[in-house]
């Protein structure tokens, strides 16, 4: 089996070349497909100077596919031209996980696809079922919205199992994968401007369940109502139906897996893990020994008797929560560019904060709600201030934790949540050296 030749004769346009549509080129051209790549910034297509630059719209019919980066818009709020122009000419618009379901197929392999989608910890389950797969010897392979792009993997045997971690912005541009085992984690309000509303943004979420038969499993969380309609959907579906909860799964003994919301995560790979032949035992080990990963509840270092926890992956108010319910005292670090309804949700957890700082785009709007609240809070530049005032009020009052927990997006002030996780663990350690 080889991918090498699979596009033979396929003629693609790579438009955006950023993290997922630079790997996207790379690996089309090496399975044989003609391939021409744009992107509307000239850095970018200085960077892909060995290929054909041309924006698809000028590089005539047919095209066997657009491969649009998941951060452009192809329908809300308001569609890139190129893409426009696909769509008018009856181009696919696709994502990169359905050109690797189509090449793996192609190739001659029947490895099978896992399918993780949901507002929040979609990447932790993404993550926990490869190591568990891992613990039990099958072979795998992890990605997509996770990271590395779903291209850049490598080529599974039979028996191998891919682990794709699909965005709803993905979801909306797959055509023939189908996902042997899928799970849909939760639903709460996010990326509202690219679906529309609530029921836009469900309906995506939905296609991770696509093209599903009776020999399929879907997984589907019922710990939110939303996700409780979807459930009852899916009972109309092919597909053999799972629900799961946090609420009844424990993940004691898991360092890297607290709080509820984890537990969610741990009983769908768990489901996942059972339908792919996993045993047991193996699971239970693999949960164990899950080391997480970064940016979500990490536990940077401890200084003076203050622990510092990066959860900057919390970018919106509901990925908050999950974090501030681990912890019964703790001085908050929050701000950026806030979603829909800011931090309003998050006031059962306010008793909590004992101050909070914050920063970004947004800071006033979550100031103000937590006034209402009677939080006491300080609005502050940036991360460089927060981190040693949020240290200072932490020793003053004998507050064990610092937990940065935005609650917020990141590209007001960083280049995504991955590079303010980055900054505060900088921060962090600087301290520690000064401490020292």
């Amino acid at each position: 089996m080889s991918y090498a030749s699979v596009f033979r004769g396929k003629r693609f346009a790579v438009l955006g070349l950023g993290k997922a549509g630079m790997p996207a080129a790379l690996a089309l051209r090496a399975m044989s497909a003609e391939v021409f790549v744009w992107d509307d910034g000239d850095a970018a297509r200085q960077a892909a100077a060995d290929f054909n630059l041309a924006p698809p719209s000028k590089i005539g019919l047919p095209l066997d596919g657009l491969v649009l980066s998941p951060g452009i818009p192809h329908i809300l709020p308001k569609p890139h031209p190129e893409a426009a122009w696909a769509i008018s000419q009856n181009v696919p618009v696709l994502t990169d996980a359905e050109l690797l379901y189509q090449a793996v197929r192609e190739s001659g392999s029947k490895a099978r696809f896992a399918g993780i989608t949901g507002t929040n910890g979609k990447s932790t389950t993404t993550a926990l079922l490869a190591h568990i797969l891992t613990v039990a010897g099958i072979p795998n392979a992890a990605g997509a919205n996770l990271g590395p792009a779903a291209l850049s993997l490598p080529l599974l045997p039979d028996e191998g199992v891919y682990v794709l971690e699909m965005s709803s912005y993905m979801l909306e541009r797959i055509a023939s994968l189908r996902f042997d085992v899928a799970a849909m984690l939760n639903l709460s309000p996010d990326h509202l401007d690219r679906h529309g509303d609530m029921a836009g943004y469900a309906q995506a979420k939905r296609l991770i369940f696509a093209r599903q038969n009776e020999a399929c499993l879907a997984v589907i969380g019922i710990d939110d109502s939303d996700s409780r309609e979807m459930a009852d959907w899916l009972e109309t579906q092919p597909a053999r139906v799972t629900r799961i909860s946090g609420k009844r799964f424990s993940t004691l003994g898991a360092k890297a897996l607290p709080g509820g919301h984890n537990a969610q995560n741990a009983a769908a790979a768990a489901e996942m893990a059972r339908a792919l032949g996993v045993s047991e035992a193996a699971i239970a080990q693999g949960i164990a020994s899950y080391p997480g990963l970064a940016h979500r509840q990490e536990a940077v270092a401890e200084i003076g008797g203050v622990t510092f926890i990066n959860d900057s992956k919390a970018t919106n108010a509901d990925a908050a929560a999950r974090a501030m319910g681990c912890y019964e005292r703790f001085i908050w670090i929050a701000g950026g560019v806030g979603k829909a309804g800011g931090v309003e949700l998050l006031a059962p957890y306010f008793s909590r904060v004992t101050k909070a700082f914050l920063i970004g785009q947004d800071a006033e709007a979550f100031a103000a709600t937590l006034n209402l609240h009677g939080v006491a809070n300080d609005i502050v530049a940036n991360l460089e201030t927060a981190v040693p005032a949020a240290y200072a009020e932490a020793r003053a009052q004998s507050i064990a934790t610092v937990l940065l927990s935005p609650a917020a997006a990141s590209f007001d002030q960083f280049k995504s949540f991955e590079h303010r996780g980055e900054v505060f663990g900088t921060l962090v350690n600087a301290l520690h050296g000064e401490a020292a």
